[in-house]
């Protein structure tokens, strides 16, 4: 019986500040370029400035990919493209700086962590700082076994949540998230279906590497089985994860949700993330708040995923290499996004109007009229007044 009480994440996760978000919308109305000229980078900054609690929104300064890694029993079918048991040569590759990842990375000036949480070789042969989390060499056949034991599973999904609060600790302030595997997204096919209440073939897509058909047919038929593996532990989400799921598969939910206790927003990037992404839902329901979809990878389980947790993909550049290299990609949008966001001057305040002249006096009245007073005579235009009467040329009176 596990001692990790899933239900806990469901109280410490809150939304992203509703207020704050408010905040930045106003100000967004305030600066110079009109809402909505920005399309999707204005939604960016408010979101960012919410999950961040500051407005205007702070720009990233720190962000990080983090892969982390296993080997999957179910590749010995002929699922995948690769050989079974032959991820650690895509970790070297990531380490090496030769994957599309690395490239990346390196362009962007962003640190790569890559965790081995079930590789299929020797601890040694990689440093100690990728294996120090490892749970096992290798995660069971999914159609026939179980993925891990119960306590491998809690153990991964610890490992996940003591990597998200080491990232938080550091400074990170956004996180692009990854896996590097061979059958992991057999695995997350079959997590999907399960919860998403569907069949193998609609979540069946043909990988990182694309597989034929005959593949596709042999992967279908294994999820399949998988699946019927999968239904009568779906109320159990740390179980699911070790009956088909897989040790990096539950290292991945851990750290999501983690992060998202944490308040550390994360960019999602292919299927197996998905998957993951879609258990932490499940768990604790306001977590999806956190995480952007950083791009469409094509694989039908990712779009199934995405749809039922209501995130929209940033991009859709046909990238399917997985490794993180799709949502890598969306990193400089979201970039963008905070730096407008956070730089874009305000809009002038208008002047105020001037104050309307005062009335005049009645006696500038009756200047203004044209009529002059003159010793208590007055005097318009020439003619004479006075007690009211006007005056005519009168011959003076006669004398008596």
């Amino acid at each position: 019986m596990s001692s990790l009480n899933l239900d806990d994440f469901t109280d410490l996760i809150e939304r992203p500040d509703g207020g704050v978000r408010r905040d930045a919308e106003a100000r967004r109305e305030r600066q110079i370029v009109p809402p909505g000229a920005l399309g999707r980078l204005d939604d960016l900054g408010e979101w960012l400035a919410a999950a961040q609690a500051a407005v205007p929104v702070r720009t990233i300064e720190q962000p990080r990919v983090v892969l982390f890694a296993g080997d999957h029993g179910i590749a010995e079918l002929g699922v995948s493209a690769r050989p079974a048991g032959t991820a650690a040569e895509l970790v070297r590759e990531v380490l090496e700086g030769g994957r599309p990842v690395s490239v990346l990375a390196r362009r962007l000036g962003v640190p790569v962590r890559v965790i081995d949480m079930a590789l299929d070789c020797a601890p040694d042969a990689l440093p100690g700082d990728v294996t120090r989390h490892r749970v096992r060499r290798g995660s069971g056949r999914i159609d026939i076994e179980d993925a891990l034991t119960l306590e491998e599973a809690e153990a991964a999904f610890r490992a996940g949540v003591a990597v998200a609060d080491e990232e938080a600790d550091s400074g990170t302030d956004l996180v692009v998230l990854g896996d590097v595997s061979v059958g992991g997204t057999t695995a997350a096919g079959v997590l999907i279906a399960a919860l998403c209440g569907t069949d193998a073939s609609v979540v069946t897509g043909r990988g990182g590497l694309a597989i034929d058909d005959l593949a596709w047919m042999r992967k279908c038929a294994a999820i399949r089985d998988a699946l019927r593996r999968a239904r009568p532990v779906l109320g159990e989400q740390l179980r699911l994860l070790a009956t088909v799921g897989g040790a990096d598969l539950a290292a991945i939910t851990g750290f999501l949700l983690q992060s998202a206790v944490r308040k550390l927003p994360v960019i999602l990037d292919g299927v197996v993330v998905a998957a993951c992404a879609l258990v932490g839902q499940r768990i604790a329901f306001r977590a999806p708040d956190w995480w952007l979809a950083g791009h469409s990878s094509g694989e039908p389980g990712q779009a199934k995923a995405l749809d039922r947790m209501a995130l929209e993909p940033l991009l859709d550049h046909g990238v399917t290499v997985g490794e993180g290299a799709g949502a890598l990609l969306a990193l400089p949008l979201v970039q963008a996004a905070a730096a407008l966001a956070a730089e874009l001057p305000e809009k002038p305040e208008k002047p105020e109007k001037p104050e309307a002249p005062e009335e005049p006096e009645e006696s500038g009245a009756l200047e203004d009229s044209g009529v002059l007073e003159k010793d208590g005579v007055l005097e318009n235009d020439g003619v004479l007044e006075e007690d009211g009467a006007q005056a005519k040329d009168v011959p003076p009176e006669k004398e008596a």
